[in-house]
């Protein structure tokens, strides 16, 4: 009996492997592990490009402002932090602060987690009215009038001052840092309304800003009476009378 060459399918062709469903590539029995491993690293690597390369989605998205009923609160609790430390001292009692400004003792943590901390924002509130009021003076009033109205503030900052006095002297390591961080920003304000009242010749070219405001200061400490604020606010116009530009 001759032999015969039989054809079976299955023994005359190399099988492969059915494609995974991973989607990873796998290699038949003719390549050589390091040619499957250059391929698959070519692959890695362009994925790489296309991802550094591919624009973020969130590129050019403002940090998100805090919520409008958060800001509300927060605001609502340093009004009446401020008339507590004035009633009370530094020692008033934060659950009421809270429960008077209708908010959580959880909420109010949240904001201020020490007494410290709400003690410093009102005090820097008082300084940030000051300077946000220069903005507006300067935007909506004369030279002359918007310098007036910024020093008449003034003087009702003073006033806070003295009062939250107590309590800012209680802070750890005293009041000092906070009075010097402060004192840029004042000072910055007070320049800005000079110079623009000295470039509209309202004021003399030779005024010194913050003689101005040593005036002012200089009354709340040697004036004894609870009425010191009204002598303050006539030495306002005093100040501002003296200061005009000699004919």
């Amino acid at each position: 009996m001759t032999s015969e060459w039989i054809h079976i399918p299955h023994l005359s062709k190399p099988r492969t492997s059915a494609p995974l469903l991973t989607g990873r590539r796998v290699p038949t029995k003719t390549e050589s592990v390091s040619e499957s491993v250059h391929k698959i690293t070519g692959d890695y690597l362009r994925l790489q490009l296309f991802l550094f390369f591919m624009p973020a989605k969130n590129q050019g998205i403002a940090p998100r402002k805090p919520r409008t009923d958060a800001q509300r609160n927060r605001e609502r609790i340093l009004e009446v932090a401020k008339e507590a430390f004035t009633r009370s001292g530094a020692n008033a009692s934060l659950d009421d602060i809270a429960k008077e400004a209708g908010v959580g003792a959880g909420t109010l943590y949240r904001h201020f987690p020490t007494r410290d901390a709400l003690i410093e924002a009102v005090y820097r509130t008082e300084v940030e009215k000051l300077a946000a009021a220069e903005k507006k003076f300067s935007e909506n009033l004369p030279p002359l009038e918007a310098l007036r109205a910024w020093m008449l503030l003034f003087v009702d900052y003073i006033a806070t001052k003295q009062i939250i006095g107590p309590a800012l002297n209680s802070l750890v390591g005293g009041p000092s840092k906070l009075y010097e961080g402060s004192r840029g920003q004042i000072q910055g304000a007070i320049d800005s309304l000079v110079k623009r009242a000295i470039k509209s010749r309202d004021i003399r070219r030779d005024l010194e800003p913050f003689d101005l405001l040593r005036a002012l200061i200089g009354v709340s400490h040697v004036a004894s009476g609870p009425d010191w604020q009204q002598s303050a606010r006539r030495l306002v116009d005093i100040l501002i009378t003296g200061s005009r530009p000699i004919n």
